[in-house]
């Protein structure tokens, strides 16, 4: 290494939060009240390199603990060679995930674990500005043998091995560059929650559900789980508002014990629910084989709270979901979700990201797509959660249109935040939250 070689000079960290709790933007039946909040990281750069931005998601109180979390990591990246770095993210991955000490505070789960996502999706999204390419292009693009070394097989041979997974993205290779120019031409399937959260009145979520069929969307998604008798007349409003040919998803955010869970969703059968989400803990994985099997012919999908690669395994061996949901930023970032994407290809389940937060929409339409292109090769009840707010906030934002996903063309991972927002959320002291405070906001309102 020579003094010329580029490397990681800073690495640079904000708690930035959005008042989302003020419309009840995001409001569900355990979540009644989220500040939408990225706990979020710019990895700095040699002079004429780019950087790399990346994030995870939070609610609001709480996200200064998981920014002092990505600090932690800040050693493992200060002076680091960028070239390698980007010509193997997995080796920043393994180093984080194998950290003896680092491991006894998951391991690979929770806290820490979110942050490993945010510092490694930096990190994808540094190489794919470097190589010229949005995140779902570079990944199409990579040599399957290299993807491979990509992913951490520990604990899921027993379900997926390297040889399998070689195979899968051999396979997956075959007609890419055919439907790569589809997707830029027709986007890929999405649906909204944005008529469904449920602090909405009944007038308001007519309306958005109204207008969610007219902008394209042929799947919509409720929030329900506080009150029977309300989700009732709710599933009532919305099917009478979108009629019988859209699919209605359900929403419970992790509500109810197991028996409830089969108990409400047969309640709710009559207004014909496409699928139950989330109904019970996401760590029961039996307990959503048994309320799969209760609810059936209704699916069952689980995923933006599952920790790890290893509850989806479990989750898939088990028949214990229809859909899986996968998130952009609750694991170890693109290289975890690399092995996930792969486990729900060998067991044949559809994956549908969740999206319902800050950010979200822009980061996981690159795993869908990249599943489209050069994995599974289908789209077919597979579609992307999308919510359509704070997308101003970034440079390069999502945008759906005729109810799909446009193909992201900017190189990078979507990621990179606009300077005037992080200046005007980063909490406390940004300039919102100052003037908020000024104001005389009371503590409780605030994030």
């Amino acid at each position: 290494m020579t003094s010329a070689t580029p490397v990681i000079t800073a690495v640079d960290t904000y708690d930035i939060r959005f008042p989302t709790s003020r419309e009840l933007d995001g409001s569900d039946a355990m979540n009644p009240d989220p500040d939408y909040s990225a706990a979020y990281v710019v990895l700095r750069t040699t002079a004429g390199e780019p950087e790399g931005h990346g994030f995870t998601f939070t609610i609001g109180r709480g996200n200064d603990v998981q920014t002092a979390a990505i600090e932690l990591l800040r050693p493992y990246l200060l002076g680091r060679p960028v070239a390698e770095l980007c010509a193997d993210p997995g080796s920043l991955s393994r180093d984080l995930t194998g950290d003896s000490q680092l491991r006894w505070l998951g391991p690979e789960k929770g806290v820490i674990h979110m942050a490993v996502g945010a510092v490694v999706n930096a990190v994808w999204d540094l190489a794919a500005k470097r190589a010229g390419q949005p995140v779902w292009h570079l990944l199409a693009e990579a040599d399957p043998a290299w993807l491979v070394s990509q992913v951490d097989f520990r604990y899921i041979t027993d379900a997926l091995t390297p040889e399998e997974a070689l195979d899968l993205l051999t396979r997956g290779r075959v007609g890419a560059a055919e439907r790569a120019a589809r997707l830029r031409e027709t986007g890929y399937p999405a649906y909204t929650t944005s008529p469904g959260w449920l602090g909405y009145s009944d007038e308001k979520l007519t309306r958005l559900a109204k207008e969610a069929v007219a902008d394209g969307f042929t799947q919509i998604k409720l929030k329900v789980g506080a009150d029977l008798a309300d989700d009732v007349r709710r599933l009532r409003t919305a099917r009478a508002a979108v009629g019988p040919g859209i699919r209605i998803a359900i929403d419970a955010n992790q509500r109810w014990n197991v028996g409830e869970a089969v108990e409400w969703t047969r309640a709710l059968a009559e207004f014909d629910p496409y699928w139950i989400e989330e109904p019970t803990s996401p760590d029961d994985v039996l307990g959503h084989a048994a309320i799969r099997k209760g609810v059936s012919p209704v699916k069952v999908a689980t995923g933006e709270h599952v920790q790890n690669r290893i509850v989806f395994k479990q989750l898939l061996q088990s028949q214990a979901i229809d859909v899986l949901q996968l998130d952009a930023a609750r694991v170890g970032g693109v290289n975890e979700n690399l092995a996930i994407l792969l486990l729900a290809a060998k067991f044949g389940v559809p994956v549908c990201p969740h999206a319902g937060g800050v950010g979200l929409c822009e980061l996981v339409q690159h795993l869908s797509m990249f599943d489209y292109v050069a994995l599974t090769g289908t789209t077919e009840n597979r579609t992307v959660e999308f919510v359509d707010h704070l997308h101003d906030h970034f440079r390069t934002p999502a945008r759906v249109r005729a109810g799909h996903y446009e193909a992201p063309s900017a190189p990078g991972f979507s990621a990179e935040m606009l300077p005037a927002s992080i200046a005007e959320y980063t909490y406390p002291d940004g300039r919102f939250w100052t003037a908020d405070r000024a104001a005389g906001t009371p503590e409780g309102a605030r994030a």
